[in-house]
């Protein structure tokens, strides 16, 4: 009877243990991100960033009943064709869903892959229209604003804000900067059909090149009233060193992803001051109760908060993932792809309330102006 119990005994621990263990499993979560290349300053941010929120996740009792999320990264090197391969390790790896990436090229072959292996992947810092739109991806989202309503906003802005009648535009042919620099274009031909303003240069560098005299002297001969580059940050910064040294003086606007800290060290401080940038609100102006939590520990993990606004929007879609698993009840991706589109009321996230459309479009994002000060800070622009 004795060895009877102590057999009993054993085999409700081994169980005991081993259903403790099942609770606690953690629950793996993808970020593909640019931890190498031209953009590892932004994929370095996002990773902290989607720490941090997991972290704030785990303080408020993980999902599911008390697991928490694994992070599994995956380096893109900032390149569509690692792209691929950092999405096909991912799925290989089994993950319950993925977030990523930084720059709409590189997001796009991942995005096919996790479509056919039906694997959801909430895009953080890709907004080119087509993502959504030029193909339906059943499961595809994003946390980030789209290139039309950027594009839209600097030419209001350029002409009924700044009073800009001479306008340029530049782009570096890849996915994301292309698509701004064509809906401002779009957004302008209003404005230029009323005789309130004249697109007098639209023209593209090479990503990746030192020396854009060429450009510049073109842009220079245009007479432009602003200056808009749709780019990135490392060729922004010597793009706007390059065309003060030559004459050009008119403002210097970048778009979403062409000024952060790094722009301001490649440009130098006497260069970059007085840049102008079309983004959504920056880490450093947001006002939730989530975004408070949220920068207190970036800072206290990393003695300061991300300079741009992608690595936030990273950390948003960890929070939306976290809450479509747990409404789910499920990793299924069908199930979490169904939260995601119809029950998302009352999920916030570092910008506040996330919501998506059927197509995957983050609901409500809003744009600014903002402005290099003479200390080297991105500030809300008041003109």
């Amino acid at each position: 009877m004795k060895r009877f119990s102590v057999a009993f005994l054993a085999v409700f621990v081994f169980f005991a243990m081993s259903s403790a263990a099942g609770a606690a499993e953690a629950v793996k979560i993808g970020l593909q991100a640019p931890v190498t290349g031209q953009w590892a300053y932004e994929g370095q941010m996002a990773k902290q960033s989607v720490e941090v929120a997991l972290q704030m996740i785990a303080e408020e009792g993980g999902i599911l009943g008390g697991k928490e999320i694994e992070l599994v990264v995956a380096d893109d090197a900032s390149n569509p064709k690692d792209s691929a391969l950092a999405a096909q390790r991912l799925v290989s790896q089994k993950v319950a869903a993925v977030i990523g990436t930084y720059g709409s090229s590189v997001n796009e072959p991942a995005a096919d892959i996790y479509e056919q292996n039906k694997m959801v992947d909430i895009a953080y810092g890709s907004t080119a229209v087509k993502l959504t739109m030029a193909k339906e991806r059943k499961y595809f989202f994003r946390t980030c604003g789209r290139d039309d309503a950027q594009g839209q906003f600097f030419a209001q802005y350029a002409v009924e804000v700044m009073g800009a009648k001479r306008i340029a535009i530049m782009h570096d042919n890849t996915t994301f900067a292309k698509g701004v620099a064509e809906e401002a274009k779009n957004a302008l031909k209003a404005y230029v059909d009323a005789g309130k303003a004249e697109l007098v240069y639209y023209d593209a560098i090479a990503p990746g090149e030192k020396d854009f005299s060429p450009s510049i002297t073109k842009l220079r001969e245009a007479k432009p009233d602003v200056w808009y580059f749709t780019g990135y940050y490392p060729e922004a910064g010597l793009l706007v060193r390059q065309g003060r040294d030559a004459g050009v003086t008119c403002p210097f606007v970048g778009g979403n992803a062409a000024i952060n800290s790094d722009f301001v060290k490649i440009a130098g401080l006497e260069y970059a001051k007085g840049s102008l940038l079309t983004q959504e609100p920056m880490p450093s102006d947001l006002d939730t109760p989530k975004s408070k939590r949220f920068l207190e520990l970036y800072r206290s993990n990393y003695r300061d908060i991300p300079s741009s606004p992608w690595p936030v929007y990273a950390a948003d879609a960890a929070f939306a993932l976290a809450w479509a698993i747990d409404k789910a009840g499920s990793t299924d991706s069908d199930a979490i792809a169904s939260v995601l589109r119809n029950q998302m009321e009352g999920c916030t996230g570092v910008t506040g309330a996330i919501a998506f459309t059927e197509r995957g479009d983050r609901k409500g994002v809003p744009y600014k102006m903002y402005v290099v000060d003479g200390e080297g800070n991105i500030v809300l622009y008041k003109p």
